[in-house]
């Protein structure tokens, strides 16, 4: 017995097939699945019905016979030739003309569109019943398979966004027979739990694929639940009835997690950067005061008794602290109040210098204008008798001995004689 190889079947198959005259040029009818634009301009798609499907392809060149846009779910009537992909020895149909079947656009987007009227028709779609999404939840939910590449997307955007959101994942069917109703009950558990968010959907797919979220019993377990749900199914292009009974609609599993999820992570590290600039700022403005303070209190070492400056001093070195201490609740103020705290301390530390220069300044022209020896110039001098000052001639003898102290010195006397004004004089 002969042994032969795949490869020698294949071309086997191949030449019956190519040699098949009906199999040349031969009409097929179908609904459209899994169709994919090439960016080299191809079409590649599936042709179904309840019992098979064949795959099939549309080149460029042949793109004249089809005069409206492909897509899933379509029942067409595609005119070609049928042979084997030696390559995967697999049979392909290649189109040469696709019309649209007179039966309809197909049996799924017949269903889809009068489902969505219907739901449309008994408000399940209204703008007033749909609720805003929170703009800073602590719990969310999601409603999609666990072992699918939605629920890794969703957690990568959130870990990214805001890692301390919680997230509460309910294991749904999101396809085949049972998946709507697991779907339904997903969106009712979570509700029950009083989230603040739900995500509900999963990744791209066929029709058929995204089908459980067309259903009418995801719809209205949507439309009854109290806690905002957003709907990320499929890629952008896709839309099912889940997206319109929906309270907010987003083009993919990842868009919804960034719309439920707000990027905490870039705030808190803006936040961050304004605290250091302003922790800088305020401590080259203490260095300044600070500066400026030192040279006050040199310049008051020359204004009046060793005692009066030494409080001044004191108090100096007291307003210093105390200034200190509210630029150092200013700062710590400044981490609550991120937008305008900056200014507020600013201006406060302001008008505290100029008090402080203000007072400063009084105080030095109250400390000269006190100083006793301020008034002993040009001639005037302090008369006391025993250590007590002489008001009046009339407290004077003669021969008491007075004192006479001036701005340079002190000299004692002895009264020769004691002469009252008279009231003429």
């Amino acid at each position: 017995m002969k042994v032969y190889t795949v490869g020698q079947v294949t071309r086997y198959l191949s030449n019956l097939v190519d040699q098949d005259y009906l199999l040349q040029r031969i009409s097929i009818k179908g609904e459209i699945s899994n169709c994919k634009y090439h960016s080299m301009g191809h079409i590649y798609f599936s042709l179904k019905d309840e019992n098979s499907s064949m795959p099939c392809v549309m080149f460029r060149g042949d793109r004249g016979g089809l005069s409206f846009k492909l897509e899933d779910g379509q029942a067409v009537v595609i005119t070609g030739t049928v042979r084997i992909y030696e390559k995967e020895s697999k049979v392909n149909f290649y189109a040469r003309k696709i019309t649209l079947d007179g039966e309809g656009e197909g049996r799924l987007h017949v269903l889809f569109e009068q489902l969505k009227q219907r739901l449309f028709e008994e408000g399940l779609f209204d703008f007033e019943h749909k609720k805003p999404i929170p703009a800073y939840p602590r719990r969310v939910g999601i409603v999609t398979a666990s072992t699918g590449a939605a629920i890794q997307d969703i957690c990568k955007v959130a870990h990214r966004r805001n890692p301390y959101v919680e997230l509460i994942l309910y294991p749904a069917k999101v396809q085949g027979e049972g998946a709507a109703e697991t779907i339904a009950r997903g969106i009712r558990v979570l509700d029950r739990m009083k989230l603040d968010t739900i995500i509900i959907g999963r990744g791209g797919g066929s029709i058929e694929d995204l089908w459980a979220f067309n259903e009418e019993v995801v719809a209205r377990a949507i439309y009854e639940a109290e806690t905002p749900i957003i709907s990320g199914t499929g890629h952008e292009t896709d839309n099912t009835i889940a997206d319109y009974a929906a309270d907010l609609r987003a083009p993919t599993p990842s868009a919804a997690a960034e719309q439920a999820i707000p990027d905490v992570m870039t705030t808190l590290r803006q936040l961050q950067e304004m605290r250091d600039t302003m922790a800088r700022n305020l401590t080259a403005r203490v260095q300044l005061l600070r500066s400026r303070l030192d040279g006050y209190r040199s310049r008051l070492e020359h204004k009046g008794p060793a005692g009066r400056l030494e409080n001044q001093k004191l108090r100096l070195e007291q307003l210093s602290e105390r200034l200190h201490r509210e630029m150092k609740q200013k700062l710590e103020q400044t981490k609550r109040r991120e937008e305008d705290a900056s200014v507020r301390l600013h201006a406060g530390m302001k008008r505290r210098y100029e008090t402080t220069l203000q007072r400063a300044a009084l105080l030095a022209e109250r400390l000269h204008g006190l100083s006793p020896t301020a008034k002993l110039v040009g001639g005037f001098g302090y008369v006391s008798r025993e250590e007590t000052a002489v008001q009046s001639v009339k407290e004077l003898k003669k021969d008491d001995v007075i004192r006479i102290t001036m701005h340079d010195g002190t000299a004692e006397a002895r009264v020769e004689t004691v002469n009252l004004k008279t009231s003429e004089e």
